[in-house]
């Protein structure tokens, strides 16, 4: 088994800051960078399930044709995303405020039924937060959607390469 390399860990953790301040200093850029990406994986998918209908298209199953149109509907929305970022990014960015505000009311209204359990009220903040988060976000559409994605990317860049950094100087004091 290969030993862990402190120097690699800290490398990488080193271009995950730099990449992770990069795209905090222009977040419009990289929250479109990322629907453009994200666009292309629609694109291969679709693709690849339309390969799939057709490599079976002799094996008799039932609504065969749903899978196709899936296919097609990836293509066409990766293709919506590439050809229109700003627009994908805000649809996608008023999606994550819908899924916000519904976990947090689902959250609250499933821990009315536990309050006898200790500690209930964390789990009640947590649901207040998500819920007041989703509204924000929702409240701040369309400039949020423009901007929210690449901040969420750089900020998990961020973390991401000081703990790398953090952990190969752990190794480094350990050897």
């Amino acid at each position: 088994m290969p030993s862990l390399r402190p120097e690699t860990f800290i490398a990488i953790g080193v271009v995950l800051v730099v990449l992770g301040v990069l795209a905090w200093i222009d977040a419009v850029m990289a929250t479109l960078a990322s629907v453009v990406v994200l666009g292309v994986l629609l694109v291969v998918a679709g693709i690849a399930q339309l390969a799939q209908v057709f490599a079976h298209r002799r094996v008799a199953v039932q609504n065969q044709w749903l899978a196709a149109l899936g296919g097609v509907l990836y293509i066409l929305g990766g293709l919506l995303m590439i050809e229109e970022p700003a627009t994908g990014s805000v649809f996608l960015t008023a999606f994550l405020a819908g899924c916000l505000i519904f976990a947090g009311i689902a959250r609250a209204v499933w821990i009315s039924g536990h309050r006898t359990v200790g500690n209930w009220w964390s789990i009640l903040l947590s649901a207040i937060i998500t819920l007041l988060v989703g509204i924000l976000i929702w409240a701040t559409l369309p400039w949020s959607g423009l901007f929210l994605i690449g901040t969420l990317i750089a900020i998990e860049l961020i973390i991401a390469g000081v703990s790398a950094v953090m952990f190969g100087l752990a190794l480094r004091k350990q050897a």
